[in-house]
């Protein structure tokens, strides 16, 4: 579980998260959803200890990221795709994150025949196209075998194979009693994948409901998020 409990974050007069609670449950893919600016990424690597909270707490399994001994082996996440080391091959940059955590090389070759991967597994990354490595982060998302999931925008670079395959791969990590979050612009996939949604606007919590809420109460996934953050678009935002 993923519990977020009063978080906030300021960056020096900014605020880019602003006293936001909720929770995220195992047996469910939630969809993480915001404009540009809004406060997703920043919310993420709060959860992550990439960033420390100016007040408030980040909690996975009742417990702060950075406390966690083996990390890995409770929680998976991919942020940025494109954050490798481009001389690595895939075997050799998933190996140095398993032995980490004390993961073996067994694991690895088991992740990267699970992503797609294990015929280009000794290829260079710099030759990877970012659906390669979209690939690739979901594979070290996987290592640990962890029992929580954070994903920012998976689908990027992928062709449309890809993009049903990543839509299935959540749902069966859900269906194994897993908490999934998952951040997207993509509406469409965010209505087919997810069955919980988190909305957020300017740092703020706005609305959690499930997709058949709010589905029910309009046309859409689209239509309910563009009318629900019509007030917290802002334009030139960077977080």
């Amino acid at each position: 579980m993923i519990e977020l409990q009063h978080l906030t974050k300021r960056y020096g007069d900014a605020l880019a998260v602003d006293d936001l609670s909720f929770t995220v449950e195992p047996g469910h893919v939630t969809g993480f959803l915001g404009p540009n600016g809004a406060g997703k990424s920043t919310t993420m690597r709060l959860i992550l200890g990439l960033d420390a909270p100016t007040s408030g707490h980040a909690l996975v399994n009742g417990h702060r990221y950075t406390s966690l001994r083996k990390p890995m082996r409770e929680v998976g996440a991919l942020l940025d795709a494109g954050a490798v080391h481009g001389g690595r091959s895939a075997y050799n940059h998933l190996l140095a994150l398993a032995r980490t955590n004390d993961i073996g090389p067994a694991r690895v070759a088991e992740v990267l025949e699970k992503v797609g991967l294990a015929g280009v597994a000794r290829k260079r990354l710099a030759g990877f196209s970012l659906g390669m490595k979209q690939r690739l982060g979901i594979a070290a998302a996987l290592l640990g075998d962890p029992g929580v999931l954070l994903f920012d925008e998976p689908v990027n670079g992928l062709d449309p194979d890809g993009v049903r395959w990543v839509r299935d791969l959540m749902r069966s990590l859900a269906a194994e009693g897993r908490t999934i979050l998952l951040s997207s612009h993509l509406m469409s996939e965010m209505a087919l994948t997810a069955e919980r949604i988190v909305i957020i606007g300017r740092g703020r919590l706005i609305i959690e409901a499930t997709v058949a809420d709010l589905t029910s109460r309009y046309p859409s996934l689209e239509d309910a998020y563009m009318a629900l953050t019509a007030d917290s678009v802002q334009y030139g935002a960077t977080r």
